[in-house]
């Protein structure tokens, strides 16, 4: 089989203290002592952005783009340069004009790692299968993990601490949902996730996050959001689910993240969004706008967890 044939001179991915040349696929591919060095470092970088301006002096790194992309793309391409690397682009399908495996064995000879965000995880998997620089999976059907990067950077700066706080995600239980469980899970935060229940996270996806944090699945989004420090949602559409907007919209309507429904968290609750935000269907503009919201904090610090992951695989 194919995955016999995978270089074993990159380092596996999985627990353990350092993310040299790790590939990062998943949420789980990082240990949480990973995850509070990124946080440490994501810190140190925000405070001191010109301490760093030569860590990848002399590193390439490719981005490839199946999906379109404002704060990824460009917040990974600024996190490089402001690095002192240097990226090259490519937008579209990967695997359409030749296999996957040739992708990743051409890139490898290029450059010293690659940032994939892809619509199935089997192709950010099969990348990293075939070359032998770290694959970052920047987005996938299943995870995103670099979103919840800055997500819990950002729950930190806010309440100076994890453990022991409250987050209800509203809405699809999809790869944010997943990537919440398994990251915010693990470092001690609960995650409520309240979707409808057709659409709740995979019940794998659920247990392997039980395993190691607080996880409550629920219908009820009011039963999420009693005593939640944060309330987060995200759009009820994916990019590839168009065909079904009109009933999804239907079916989430009371998911809807609206003043009434964020006064069931904690009176200082921050509202939390990865963005972009379609404004009317998941959150009302009245949420997005008001003082509670850290939706473009979360933005902003795409930029420094990045940084930080970037730092730490390619040192």
């Amino acid at each position: 089989m194919a995955t016999a044939l995978r270089p074993m001179d990159k380092p596996q991915t999985g627990g353990g203290s350092s993310l040299s040349g790790k590939d990062v696929l998943s949420d789980l591919d990082l240990s949480v002592e990973n995850l509070e060095a990124i946080l440490h470092t994501a810190q140190a970088m925000k405070r001191a952005p010109k301490r760093f301006a030569k860590v990848l002096e002399g590193r390439y790194l490719a981005l490839l783009f199946e999906k379109p992309s404002l704060r990824t793309r460009l917040t990974f391409e600024l996190a490089i340069q402001q690095l002192g690397g240097d990226s090259v682009n490519y937008a579209g399908p990967i695997g359409d004009r030749e296999p996957v495996k040739d992708v990743a064995r051409n890139l490898e000879r290029w450059v010293h790692g690659i940032v994939a965000r892809v619509f199935a995880q089997s192709t950010v998997e099969e990348l990293a299968q075939w070359a032998k620089v770290p694959v970052i999976n920047a987005l996938s059907d299943l995870y995103h993990p670099c979103q919840i990067l800055a997500d819990v950077l950002t729950l930190k700066e806010h309440f100076g601490r994890l453990g022991g706080l409250k987050l209800a995600f509203v809405g699809d239980g999809n790869n944010v949902a997943n990537s919440l469980m398994l990251t915010a899970g693990r470092l001690g935060v609960h995650v409520a996730v309240a979707t409808p229940e057709s659409y709740q996270p995979d019940a794998a996806m659920v247990e392997k996050a039980r395993e190691t944090g607080a996880i409550t699945v629920t219908p009820d989004p009011r039963e999420a959001l009693e005593n939640a420090d944060a309330v987060y949602t995200d759009v009820w559409t994916s990019m590839g689910q168009e065909a079904e907007a009109e009933q999804r919209t239907q079916l989430f309507a009371p998911y809807q993240v609206n003043a009434q429904l964020l006064a069931q968290a904690k009176p200082k609750a921050v509202f939390m969004h990865c963005l972009p935000a379609k404004r009317g269907q998941e959150v009302t503009d009245e949420v997005m706008e008001c003082a509670q919201s850290v939706a473009f904090d979360q933005a902003e610090n795409r930029l420094h967890a990045q940084k930080a992951l970037l730092a730490l695989l390619l040192k």
